[in-house]
């Protein structure tokens, strides 16, 4: 159903409801109007890596980790699968009348936000630091999502519009301050990408405010820009329990109703809270109008008419649960796990070479945990296999594994009755001192790093202080260093951590339920590491901004004026690629990519642009990338897509200027120094001009 017809659908619909049923149907838990035929339903339903919050279902890597695939046809493949789960889902349960919120088919996912500072710990949430990577992997993520058939599969959402990503503590007071440059260049192509590109059924706005203004409540970003220059058709809903924020935290309001009459007349459709009760005091008072609730029944109900939900006939009626957590999507999860962890750092100890290991000792707070699989907004795994389950069953009848937990993820004793901190640490020196390889795994999950409200967290916040492991972990750490003989070191989490210790090192962040599979297929040579870091990895936050200073200068890879620990798009591999014949034509880069030395192995071509322009970014930017799979000693010819803005940049004012020339870097990385000296290699370059009308 195209969306004309679907919009004559909802008018014929709406035209029917009082003007209180109409308010009713603007709040996420809208009840049913029998008299119409119309069921409750609950808007509320997330999907970020994996149908959330609703029972079983497969476990895809985090966001973050996906985004270290730097691919976006299997992005468009998981998102596919996911939306088959989330309809195998709602068939069954709405056929028994259960319309619970978590149920429907309107998934508040994906999170495009940019991942700018690494103590925001919903950055897990995104696809990290770059605005190109974030607007291809998001719009690869919608199409898989929505699906090209006669309705939409499941309905995405693209959030939070715009300009958030911490601190978590000031969100529902917050004003981020933003330059017109930074604004255009930085926090906004993602989201236009996803509305003109990809046709997103919906945008969440952020809690906070943007130069002044609300965001769920902005006349710049939501009738200026959204819906007047990007012509967004679609549905806008609130950050849940943020319109009440325009009150009792932002002060641009003095009441409730004046807060939903705000959130209304700028285009807030939908309400993720409860302020929209005020819906019909505003109306009496004279701060809205019966059109503006028409408008916004109208596009919901538009939504509901594209997913089908009206024709009992809709062939997406009929997918079965029997679809839901299937062999074949769990065997995905698994090939996306291999292909998210990024190998950081190898003396040669890796591949492991089990003809000279008899022991091995699995180490640490988070080798036999659930949590560091799933990341944050996930659903629950009928099939976890954690990274001890993965090594011990990968090694049987092969080597001995030993186990010691080493440390508690953040507190320094395992049981309040120990006299003595760090108690847990001698068994696990123990273990390491009688193993030929030690195993250490180490780093956060969601309960360290996340959304506001976080246990865990030392300001109950979500967010850090620093990127450092927790102290606890800092000691396992260093006593691994001194004492094992062999030591390979394992990282969970969704953001950058200063972890230095290790033989070699690995980044697996929050890989899915397949992650202790797919960590010792990598440790054992059965696949070689693929995975490119999304973020970069710096060597401490001082080198950073203030978390509030929402200014990109010496922020992410594009303007840090310091060098990186690890760099973003840095990744090793067993193998050994060689680059040669670049060339830019008819908007595409092709390379000649030989796999020179070591085993069968993917690689993510990667090119990078420096505009020849006092506006261009400080380092050269991201504007291409393609995984290739090549075979041990062959070559490949690699056609590379480059964003068409190549030869554009942002100037201060917030405008696209032509460029008459650029520098293309090709290779396997950033053009950086770090990069270049870790791999022992640099990338291609290739001066490319253009001819200004």
């Amino acid at each position: 159903m195209d969306r004309e017809k679907a919009k004559a659908a909802a008018e014929r619909l709406v035209k029917q409801m009082t003007v209180e049923e109409m308010a009713s149907q603007l709040r996420y838990d809208a009840p049913a109007i029998p008299r119409l035929g119309i069921p409750e339903y609950n808007w509320w339903n997330e999907a970020l890596h994996g149908v959330a919050n609703a029972g079983t279902a497969t476990v895809f890597p985090q966001a973050v980790s996906l985004a270290a695939v730097f691919d976006a046809d299997e992005i468009s493949g998981i998102a596919d699968i996911i939306a088959t789960e989330g309809r195998a889902k709602y068939n069954a349960i709405s056929q028994l009348d259960d319309r619970d919120i978590f149920k429907g088919l309107t998934y508040w996912s994906p999170n495009i936000n940019i991942f700018r500072d690494p103590r925001w710990g919903r950055g897990q949430e995104t696809y990290g630091e770059d605005p190109y990577l974030t607007s291809r992997l998001g719009v690869a993520f919608v199409r898989g999502l929505q699906g090209n058939g006669k309705y939409l599969k499941a309905a995405a959402c693209a959030k939070h519009f715009a300009v958030h990503s911490g601190p978590e503590t000031l969100r529902h007071e917050f004003n981020a301050e933003v330059s017109p440059k930074d604004l255009r260049e930085t926090y906004l192509p993602a989201f236009e990408a996803l509305v003109r590109e990809a046709g997103v059924e919906a945008v969440m706005g952020a809690y906070n405010r943007v130069n002044g203004e609300p965001a769920c409540g902005s006349k710049t970003l939501m009738e200026d820009i959204l819906r007047g220059e990007w012509g967004f058709e679609g549905h806008f809903v609130s950050d849940c329990w943020a319109i009440r924020d325009f009150h009792e935290h932002h002060k641009v309001t003095s009441t409730a109703p004046e807060s939903a009459a705000l959130a209304l007349r700028h285009g807030c459709d939908l309400n993720c809270g409860n302020t929209y009760l005020q819906l019909l005091i505003a109306l009496k008072e004279g701060l809205i109008d019966e059109g503006m609730l028409r408008n916004a029944t109208v596009r919901l109900f538009t939504t509901r008419c594209l997913l089908g939900l009206f024709d009992d006939s809709c062939e997406l009626h009929f997918i079965s649960p029997l679809e839901s957590d299937s062999d074949t999507h769990a065997a995905r999860a698994l090939r996306i796990a291999r292909k998210s962890m990024v190998l950081l750092k190898n003396d040669g100890v890796l591949p492991l070479r089990l003809e000279n290991i008899r022991t091995v000792a699995v180490i640490g707070p988070v080798a036999d945990s659930h949590a560091v699989l799933e990341g944050n907004y996930n659903g629950t795994s009928s099939r976890y296999t954690t990274f001890l389950e993965g090594i011990r069953h990968a090694l049987a009848g092969r080597a001995r594994v030993l186990y010691a937990e080493g440390a508690k993820l953040n507190q320094d004793r395992g049981s309040v009755l120990s006299k003595y901190a760090n108690d847990r640490l001698q068994e696990a020196v123990a273990a390491a001192q009688a193993a030929d390889v030690t195993l250490l795994c180490v780093g956060l999950d969601g309960t360290l790093e996340g959304e506001e409200g976080e246990r865990g967290n030392t300001y109950f916040s979500g967010d850090r202080e620093d990127i450092l492991l927790p102290p606890s972990q800092r000691l396992l750490a260093e006593a691994m260093r001194q004492h094992a003989k062999k030591l390979v070191t394992v990282i969970t989490s969704g953001s950058a951590l200063d972890v230095r210790e290790g033989n070699a090192i690995l980044w697996a962040g929050y890989p899915g339920q397949a992650g202790g599979t797919a960590l010792a297929d990598l440790l054992l040579g059965v696949v070689s590491p693929s995975g490119k870091l999304p973020v970069t990895f710096y060597r401490s936050e001082d080198t950073l901004p203030e978390f509030t200073d929402y200014s990109m200068k010496n922020r992410t890879y594009r303007y840090h004026e310091a060098q990186a620990l690890y760099p973003f798009g840095y990744g090793l591999s067993y193998a050994v690629f060689s680059y040669r014949d670049a060339r830019f034509e008819q908007g595409h880069v092709s390379v000649s990519v030989c796999n020179d030395k070591g085993p069968d192995a993917e690689e993510v071509v990667q090119v990078y642009v420096k505009a020849q322009s006092p506006f261009a970014p400080l380092n050269p930017r991201l504007a291409g990338f393609k995984r290739v799979a090549l075979r041990a000693g062959e070559e490949q010819q690699a056609m590379v897509p480059i964003d068409p803005d190549m030869f554009t940049v942002i100037n201060e004012e917030g405008f696209r200027e032509q460029t008459s020339a650029t520098i293309l870097f090709v290779g396997g990385s950033q053009p950086d120094t770090r990069s270049a000296e870790l791999l022992g290699s640099s990338p291609l370059r290739l001066e490319v001009s253009r001819q200004l009308p």
